[in-house]
């Protein structure tokens, strides 16, 4: 079940609206402390945590007059759960986290259980983990934007039966999963036809790009025909196109990626990127934000769907959020949603091609 991501947008932003009337009374309640911790996973493998995330949750919860205790664990398990520890004993009624893996954030949200705390599941689904709510965008569509996005760069450089890799997230964010599973479905009719033929097909560890990179060139070296990676996000994608640049084969074989980051839209705009794609994060933390300040107040959270969590065998109700493919020629659409800076984006030899693709 899918719905727009404006209307979604749009009741994440009336419900903190309602909300902030009652700021003052909520913040006073909670006697000095923070009602709503946050723990966001590192700032290592997507720059989009501390750039996005956190100004965003920040804001929201700001602007409703909720005081919130947002802390990154920088890709440490031992640090993640030393953190959720602290703003349990600390008194948060709500606890938001984004997992490094399932099994941290199980330990993490059963703790969390054991002392009335609500927890929302952040981006990631904690699987088997039993969180209450989840708050992401639809991640197998993602996966499917990026697998039919690839199959149109390809087709627009009739590229002769091209190889295609697959450079996927980390084997243990289920995430990375629902990424593939989407670039899986999207490409499979192409591969089935024989117009495509599947090539090497490897993780990631960690989301890890100096690995991406290991791992590019060893599928570079093995499969020298090489016509078109999906790469899982911006990351990994900058790192095969960084090998691709070596060979000087950059541009000529298409590169998927996602987050939409200042680097990815650059490679994007350079044409040694296919695709990015867009999660509006600010809309993601509004919902987050929404979600959580609903709790803090004792109210049932609204969602607009469900997700099966397999490992649980259950359904979580879920709010979801809708990706949006961004190639060259609508890069303008991201600037103009206030998700990056245009100064950033277009700094040096990147100012050309702004004005040549109409970012203003």
């Amino acid at each position: 079940m899918r719905q727009g991501f404006f209307g979604i947008a749009a009741v994440s932003v009336a419900l903190l609206a309602t909300l902030t009337a009652c700021g003052d009374d909520t913040a006073a309640s909670g006697g000095g402390g923070a009602e709503v911790g946050v723990i966001l996973p590192d700032s290592k493998t997507s720059a989009r945590w501390e750039t996005a995330d956190r100004k965003y949750l920040q804001q929201a919860f700001d602007d409703a007059g909720v005081k919130a205790d947002i802390q990154n664990a920088q890709g440490d398990k031992t640090s993640f759960q030393t953190i959720a520890d602290q703003m349990i004993t600390n008194g948060v009624s709500v606890l938001m986290i984004t997992n490094l893996d399932s099994g941290t954030g199980k330990a993490v949200i059963q703790k969390a259980k054991a002392q009335g705390v609500t927890v929302i599941d952040y981006d990631r689904l904690t699987l088997g983990g039993g969180a209450p709510y989840y708050v992401s965008f639809d991640n197998v569509k993602v996966g499917e934007l990026m697998g039919s996005g690839l199959a149109k760069c390809l087709s627009d450089k009739k590229a002769d039966k091209p190889v295609v890799a697959y450079l996927n997230g980390g084997p243990t964010d289920n995430n990375a999963t629902l990424f593939k599973n989407g670039y899986d479905g999207a490409l499979k009719p192409k591969f089935d036809s024989g117009e495509f033929v599947k090539g090497p097909d490897q993780a990631v560890p960690e989301w890890d790009n100096t690995k991406a990179g290991t791992i590019f060139e060893q599928m570079l070296t093995g499969t020298p025909n090489l016509g078109g990676v999906v790469a899982a996000n911006d990351g990994l994608a900058n790192a095969a196109i960084a090998v691709l640049k070596k060979q000087k084969l950059n541009g000529q074989i298409p590169v998927t990626g996602q987050d939409a980051t200042v680097q990815g839209l650059q490679n994007v705009l350079a044409g040694d990127q296919c695709l990015t794609v867009y999660k509006a994060i600010e809309q993601e933390a509004a919902a987050g934000a929404a979600l959580a300040i609903s709790l803090v107040k004792g109210e049932k959270g609204q969602t607009n769907t469900t997700v099966d969590d397999p490992e649980a065998g259950s359904k979580v109700p879920a709010v979801l959020l809708e990706p949006k493919a961004i190639f060259k020629n609508n890069v303008h659409e991201v600037v103009a949603d206030g998700f990056v800076d245009k100064n950033e984006l277009c700094a040096g030899e990147f100012a050309q091609l702004c004005a040549d693709n109409g970012v203003r």
